[in-house]
């Protein structure tokens, strides 16, 4: 039987906290669960700064890991990794650096940046928070209300459609205007580091409003189109065009859908790498700390979650939630950092869905399975169903972080971060493969 990286990883560990104090927390989770705009979240009683050691490689490694760190010492020469890599393996337990190489070299992380995201959403939001899509009625009008839900359906509609056509006909009305409210979020614009070249296919401009995942330029007039179909086909009239506007306060609600909690959206977004729903999390983010919806205030909490936690932001810049900034810049000890507060036990009911989300190699349907031609090389393979890590691919960027139970049976935390590499990206996919088969030590 493989060792899944999904079973329990704290194996009776005692461990340094990289949480909030009891009292703190829960001063915390008041106003997570609540959010008002400028109280306590970031009042300076929100969060206790990090309590953890300053990590250094000058611990006495065990044979085990003295093995890793030669490993990859030799390893890390390969060619396909090119010169410009920043990489840090550290011990779950005690946070014992094993090995480091240019580890606070801050370099392009690509997704890698949807850890930071997934941090912020989880302790802001909560892990249990829903995003609402509402149907409300006024004036002839049904008017499609935008919640920020980037994982709404056409099923998810047409149960709308069929609630508000019941509604409509018992009130004797066989005719309505349909038109969308995605006020929620301003309007889309390009964050520093992206191109023109992003839209639709790598992202969709980022509205509160979209069905399918539909990479169009307009989302949201989009899913309101699906939406006067749907109720076109249960026999309601829809004349004319969808066209845009703000639910009046007038209105009625007729309908609503409810997306899955934040944690299952989180879990496949990491698994999936999903670009869409990773900017619209930092939109969400921002307005649960009351700032608005943009990438620079965003950003801005992602920044304050991490530094609360006790993250050193030195080198470290993003400008997105995604990763697709080519201005992004993260060092490996940071993500290292992040994916340690994650996997912290102290932080579980919180932040454990972001391990539970990493793909594992050879996980189909994940970015780490066989469909994308990972850890199926001679050196990789072994890794397996062992390993749990977080892929990141831009032009000249590619990076793995993650967890893997070493040969000592004690899980490590990795990252990986190569940059400029002139070979073939599949090949430097595969030398990033067999470094955390390294950290495994199936690869000897």
């Amino acid at each position: 039987m493989l060792d899944s990286p999904s079973a329990d990883r704290s194996g009776g560990r005692h461990r340094k906290s990289r949480t909030m104090t009891p009292v703190l927390r829960r001063a915390a989770v008041i106003a997570v669960t609540t959010p008002v705009a400028g109280t306590i979240l970031f009042g300076t009683s929100a969060f206790a700064a990090g309590t953890t050691t300053p990590k250094t490689a000058a611990a006495t490694l065990d044979p085990a890991e003295q093995k890793i760190a030669d490993n990859l010492n030799t390893r890390v020469q390969d060619t396909r990794l090119g010169s410009t890599l920043s990489g840090v393996v550290i011990d779950a337990a005690s946070d014992k650096v094993v090995w480091g190489h240019d580890a606070t070299t801050a370099l392009m992380p690509a997704s890698n940046t949807k850890l930071a995201t997934s941090t912020a959403a989880l302790t802001i939001l909560g892990p249990d928070h829903r995003f609402t899509t509402k149907a409300v009625y006024g004036d002839g009008t049904v008017t499609l209300v935008g919640g920020g839900d980037r994982t709404l359906t056409s099923a998810d509609l047409e149960a709308m459609a069929e609630t508000v056509v019941a509604g409509l006909k018992n009130a004797g009305l066989t005719s309505v205007k349909v038109k969308v409210d995605d006020s929620l979020f301003p309007a889309p614009t390009l964050a520093t580091g992206w191109n023109d070249g992003y839209y639709p296919d790598s992202v969709a401009p980022v509205r509160a409003l979209v069905v399918d995942g539909h990479h169009v330029t307009d989302t949201s007039l989009d899913a309101g189109q699906t939406f006067a179909r749907l109720l076109t086909a249960q026999g309601v009239t829809v004349p004319g065009s969808v066209t845009r506007g703000t639910a009046g306060t007038g209105t009625v609600p007729v309908a609503e859908h409810q997306s899955a909690a934040l944690s299952t959206v989180v879990e496949h977004m990491l698994k999936v790498s999903d670009n869409d729903i990773a900017e619209t999390l930092l939109r969400q983010t921002a307005l649960a700390a009351g700032r608005a919806a943009t990438f620079e205030d965003g950003v801005a909490v992602v920044r304050q979650v991490l530094t609360q936690y006790g993250v050193s932001l030195a080198n470290f810049e993003i400008h997105d939630g995604s990763g697709l900034s080519r201005s992004n810049r993260i060092p490996a000890q940071t993500i290292a950092d992040i994916l340690d507060l994650a996997d912290d036990p102290a932080n579980g009911p919180t932040l454990k869905y972001i391990v539970d989300g990493l793909p594992v190699a050879g996980e189909a349907g994940s970015t780490l399975g066989p469909e994308w031609g990972r850890f199926d090389t001679a050196d990789s393979q072994c890794a397996v169903g062992k390993v749990s890590a977080k892929t990141g691919t831009l032009t000249g960027a590619i990076a793995l972080s993650g967890l893997t139970k070493a040969e000592d049976g004690a899980w490590k935390i990795f990252s990986f971060i190569e940059n400029n590499s002139t070979a073939d990206p599949a090949a430097t996919k595969d030398a990033l493969d067999g470094l955390a088969a390294t950290v495994n030590g199936c690869w000897a």
